[in-house]
């Protein structure tokens, strides 16, 4: 049997925590760059680092998360349509990563057409892109899990796509409100065979998990 290393959420020893929180900082801390925007799947830039797809429903927080992740304020910026942008924004870390931004799903003002398109062209994206390292799938912490986030956990188990579900803005749940929302959202992952077995509790406004998914994510970047 071949040995790994183990991943963040498995680390035990002190040290080892720090010295992989660390990581997550540095390359985090390094230069992150637009490189590309396609449209289509014919517009896909070349494969020549890992990549982290972000992908959720629309007004969920990716962008914010992403700029946290990164330190900065503008990198990535939400459509003024929210479920109209169907473009894969690419963004070159430090040339050891490559974060994917996916358009946003399930807004419920767009068009059926805009939403069947959604849900191909990603799921093309998806299964015919072997540098797709994991998708990070974000849901609100403030509200229930939708039919269309239960679609795309779907779609990824097709796909064979590994995917990790983060909640966002669980700054402004309560406690007792968000351990309730912990449970339920565990539940749901536990029924799907792509998805990584740990949730992740976010807030891009209080720092809260950012600097633990950093580390998470590390592990993916080249050497």
């Amino acid at each position: 049997m071949t040995y790994q290393e183990p991943s963040f959420r498995e680390l035990k020893d002190e040290a080892d925590i720090a010295a992989a929180l660390e990581e997550g900082r540095r390359l985090f801390a390094g230069s992150c760059d637009f490189v590309f925007g396609a449209q289509k799947l014919g517009q896909l830039p070349p494969q020549a680092l890992p990549e982290i797809a972000f992908a959720g429903r629309s007004n969920v927080g990716k962008s914010s998360l992403i700029n946290a992740l990164t330190g900065r304020k503008t990198l990535a910026r939400a459509s003024s349509e929210p479920g109209r942008t169907k473009q894969l924004n690419f963004f070159d870390l430090a040339q050891r990563l490559m974060l994917v931004d996916m358009p946003g799903y399930g807004y419920a003002r767009a068009a059926k057409s805009v939403k069947e398109d959604w849900q191909e062209m990603m799921f093309d994206y998806l299964r015919g892109r072997p540098s797709l390292r994991r998708v990070v799938l974000l849901l609100d912490a403030r509200v229930e899990m939708k039919t269309h986030d239960q679609e795309v956990m779907k779609l990824l188990d097709r796909a064979a796509v590994s995917f990790q579900v983060v909640l966002t803005k669980c700054d402004d749940v309560k406690p007792t409100a968000l351990a309730r929302k912990q449970a339920d959202v565990e539940a749901e992952i536990a029924r799907h065979a792509a998805a990584f077995p740990h949730l992740s509790l976010t807030s891009s406004q209080t720092g809260l998990g950012i600097e633990a998914l950093r580390a998470e994510l590390a592990e993916f970047a080249l050497a």
